[in-house]
């Protein structure tokens, strides 16, 4: 699931954070903590990587991140609410500076006309600045879908890092 080119990214993400000063914290549904796997997969990953919350069930993302279940019942646990307030969430509940939040449909199941399978909401958050979200529907089935969402996440810390 972590392929080389994850690794490449992963080392780039590190690298932007020592420099910038900054620790990292993920908070992962869809992604099952690949993308904090992708970052400690690198030696001396530590000096940079906090700490990754894997918030599968709708429960963990309130009990560990804070996610209000009024939110998630209002909007589904995929949605840019839910994603802004995993993001924001990982940042309270650890000393890092910079977080990526990941809630999605992985598939091949699971998907509806408005949110269908590989549809993935995205948040990132840096003390001192906005939250901002995006969202992605990737092609490919449940493998695909997950990587694409890894490097997608990558693709984020590793821009914010270097701003």
């Amino acid at each position: 699931m972590i392929g080389v080119a994850e690794l490449a990214q992963a080392e780039a993400v590190l690298a932007a954070c020592r420099a910038a000063g900054m620790m990292v914290a993920t908070a992962e549904s869809c992604t099952g903590g690949l993308i904090a796997a992708a970052l400690t997969a690198i030696a001396g990953s530590s000096d940079v990587v906090d700490r990754g919350f894997v918030t599968y069930s709708n429960a963990a993302k309130t009990q560990m991140l804070g996610v209000p279940a009024a939110m998630i019942e209002a909007h589904g646990a995929v949605s840019e609410p839910v994603a802004r307030a995993m993001a924001e969430g990982a940042l309270a509940h650890s000393a890092a500076a910079l977080a990526v939040a990941v809630t999605g449909i992985a598939g091949p199941g699971g998907g509806s006309a408005g949110k269908p399978a590989g549809l993935v909401w995205f948040g990132l958050a840096r003390r001192g600045h906005a939250t901002s979200t995006l969202h992605a529907v990737f092609p490919g089935d449940r493998a695909e879908v997950r990587r694409a969402t890894v490097a997608q996440a990558l693709s984020l810390l590793g821009n914010a890092a270097s701003a």
